[in-house]
């Protein structure tokens, strides 16, 4: 990920000592399990010398010359190909060298001290009061430990799945021309599992499916002879039965094809191929299986299948539409360094990893009165889970871990090739290694820019006629992605009354079945003759680990669920209409197992246990959710075993470095029941100070509607982080009014008041 580059559009802790100690355990993505030994970071242990540091306005040394990257910051190009080839160079023998597949490799994210210690003393605004005080103040060191990457590495050849952490130091400009080197300081093979599967995995599944006779010879039986026409999509095989062990690495894929015409983007997902059985040794590159079980007739080519412009899809665009432009003629409000951003007392800092895509670090609030008050470490959307709802070959076993069987940030769009935002637009590039090993870029992945929100507040005065109002303006950050057929776009808003959404679009294609003639399934909506859409879920978990009003080092949040209870008839309801909040605290993992209840306003409020606000009470911020749901299967369904994390929709864990998925890190043909979240809570830690995360699964039911042909209008759901007693009052009362509300104000007070007194105002 790079910014280096402003790019924009107008259309589219160490206390006492100097020695930091940091686990070198798998951070962000190890999923509990043993991927890394435990290594020892040293930080330099010498002061910073005079040279390297000045004193401030209040007698506090800050560094003059900063580190070059934040320890937050994505891998760089340059450190993704450092890694790979120590990586490379490790290899015992040239065989398993040649063998090495890569199919991740991230920053290993380092402890939070380490974080504080960077933002207090290394990098702006310099924020030395994260770091807590000591007698005789902090002695700080010289440099902060090196980066580390993290990389998880297939051999084609064994089959086996090893995890790789290398330390990256970056050798003086003068010495060696700039250039970096790494180390390897820890390796281990994973037994059992199946990483993710890459697109170059699925080119050649594609490839070998399409050349295999007796695939051409099915084809030919469906009046199919030019198999350029046919597209093989590379489903997962996911895990039903022992037949689908890690042992082997498999696919089960999906056939479409398309339609003979002269459309560019010819909608090939309109003409599913049905009754084919086939199973892909992706390890191998052969095709283990494969039975033509049922002769469906390809559906009819529907003229409505296409989506392009105008005459390409067969059809006129609307002509009536007039042009809106959004602009910014004295440029954005948000300052942007590094990956550093501030805005509308907003500050955090932007990552991107191939697993989660979009994160987002470090999220803090300026308070005038309190100074910085954090709110979150890191938010992220860490699994998405697809599961259908037809019991038919092949719609059963269509249930894509999105994120963990293939990975969302790589699956990302560059938004050079689509004007998904308006405005005054800030850019950053994702860089991700290859399966090769080479370095790839994603340009203008990720998108920051302010939007218009509509009112932010108003009240009209209805004796004198006088109105205040506000607009709302936000700060989004986003990225979409393409996974197979649909597309979602990830959204986080941040807003200037100190509320924060969480935003999931979906749009693209419905992943359709076909039908015999006469034939109707009451499991999906019949959208075209021969062809339906069967009916499925989209479930999305976001990690948030929480630190409301805590600084990096400290542990003092708890988790309180809040029901609205209706008084009981009586002495204190004598008329009935009684109604209150009842809180709870959730003191251990069991009990924070949790469900959404719209019918009595359910939500959860993530408090200080050390912080008041003006009356007293605990400083917190609550998750308000949206519309949601829970799986709709039976507590046997296959999909369960490894998705035991959607029965609940809130969950809640201490802080663990190594906790990172809820699936596991390889759900991918995982033999294993209820690996992840469902079993780490079994240790029903205790909850009621310490350093919390919040789990919110999150879906939606989706019944295909004709309407949702041949693309899919945008579904929106998420949630909400409210503040709730964090502030005095609003922080949205000095937000100032727009220009064309000071306009229209003077002119109502100029009708209010007679001209003699305006002329002695």
């Amino acid at each position: 990920m790079a910014t280096t580059e402003e790019k924009t559009t107008s259309c589219c802790a160490p206390a006492a000592t100097a020695v930091a100690t940091v686990s070198a355990a798998p951070s962000a993505g190890v999923g509990g399990s043993k991927a890394a030994a435990v290594e020892e970071w040293t930080v330099d242990e010498k002061p910073m010398v005079t040279a390297n540091a000045k004193a401030s306005s209040k007698g506090i040394p800050i560094m003059t010359r900063a580190q070059t990257s934040h320890p937050l910051d994505p891998l760089s190009a340059a450190e993704i190909a450092v890694a790979v080839t120590t990586v490379r160079a490790a290899g015992a023998t040239p065989e398993l060298r040649d063998s090495m597949r890569f199919v991740e490799a991230v920053l290993l994210e380092p402890e939070k001290n380490v974080v504080a210690l960077a933002d207090a003393y290394f990098f702006p605004p310099f924020q030395p009061s994260l770091i807590p005080r000591t007698k005789g103040g902090p002695v700080i060191p010289g440099k902060l430990p090196p980066r580390r990457a993290r990389l998880v590495v297939y051999n084609k050849k064994s089959n086996e799945t090893s995890i790789w952490v290398v330390q990256l130091s970056e050798v003086h400009a003068a010495t060696r021309g700039g250039h970096h080197r790494g180390k390897v300081v820890a390796t281990e093979v994973i037994p059992d599992v199946q990483p993710p599967m890459d697109a170059v995995e699925y080119a050649d599944c594609e490839a070998v499916v399409k050349s295999f006779p007796p695939f051409i010879e099915a084809m030919k039986k469906r009046g199919i002879e030019d198999m350029e026409l046919v597209m093989v999509d590379a489903w997962c095989a996911g895990y039903h039965s022992e037949a689908d062990a890690p042992s082997r690495r498999l696919a089960k894929p999906l056939i479409f094809c398309r339609t003979e015409s002269d459309s560019p983007m010819e909608n090939g997902y309109a003409r599913p191929v049905e009754g084919l059985h086939i199973l892909v040794d992706i390890q191998n590159n052969v095709i283990i299986e494969f039975e033509d079980r049922k002769l469906v007739p390809l559906p009819t080519a529907d003229p409505l299948r296409n989506y392009t412009p105008g005459e390409t899809r067969g059809g006129v665009d609307r002509s009536d539409l007039k042009p809106l432009q959004i602009l910014q003629p004295e440029g954005p409000s948000f300052r942007v360094n590094g990956y550093f951003v501030e805005w509308q007392k907003w500050n955090f800092r932007i990552g991107f990893t191939p697993r989660e895509g979009l994160v987002i670090y470090s999220i803090a609030y300026i308070d005038e009165s309190r100074g910085r008050r954090p709110v979150a470490h890191r938010l992220s959307f860490v699994e998405m889970v697809v599961p259908y709802g037809d019991p038919n070959e092949p719609h059963y076993r269509k249930n894509a871990f999105d994120a963990g069987e293939d990975g969302l940030g790589k699956n990302a769009h560059s938004l050079k090739r689509g004007c998904d935002c308006l405005g005054y637009i800030k850019y950053f590039d994702a860089h991700f290694t290859n399966y090769t090993g080479g370095v790839e870029t994603i340009e203008n992945c990720v998108c920051l820019h302010e939007e218009d929100h509509g009112i932010l507040w108003k009240h009209q005065d209805w004796r004198t006629g006088l109105a205040e109002v506000r607009r709302s303006r936000r700060l989004t950050v986003s990225f979409i992605c393409t996974v197979a057929n649909y597309e979602y776009g990830f959204y986080w808003h941040f807003y200037q009354d100190g509320k924060i959404e969480a935003e999931v679009k979906l749009t693209g294609i419905l992943s359709l079945g076909a039908l015999m003639p006469g034939e109707y399934r009451k499991y999906g909506t019949t959208i075209a003759p021969g062809l339906y859409a069967p009916v499925h879920q989209h479930f999305f978990v976001a990690r948030m680990d929480m630190a409301v009003d805590c600084k990096p080092t400290e542990a003092f949040n708890q988790v309180v669920e809040v029901n609205v209870k209706v008084e009981e008839p009586g002495q204190n309801n004598v008329h009935n209409n009684a109604f209150y909040a009842e809180e709870k605290v959730l003191k251990s993992e069991l009990k924070a197992m949790r469900d959404c209840d719209p019918s009595v306003a359910r939500h959860w409020i993530v408090r200080n246990t050390r912080t008041v606000n003006r009356t007293g009470q605990p400083t917190g911020y609550k998750l308000v959710p949206g519309s949601n749901c829970l799986p709709l299967a039976g507590p046997e369904a296959k999909f369960l075993r490894r998705a035991a994390f959607l029965k609940h929709n809130l969950w809640v864990t201490p802080y663990r470095r190594d906790e990172m998925f809820p699936g596991g890190e390889f759900p991918n043909q995982n033999p294993r029941l209820n690996e992840g979240l469902t079993t780490w809570v079994t240790k029903d830690r205790p909850l009621e100070e310490t350093d919390i995360v919040l789990w919110y699964v999150f879906g939606i039911t989706h019944i295909p509607r004709l309407e949702d042909w041949p693309v899919m209008p945008v579904e929106r759901i998420g949630f909400m982080l409210m503040p709730h007693g964090f502030f005095n009052c609003s922080p949205a009362v000095d937000v100032p009014p727009s220009a064309g509300d000071i306009e229209a104000k003077e002119n109502t007070v100029a009708k209010l008041i007679p001209n003699s007194l305006l002329a002695k105002l």
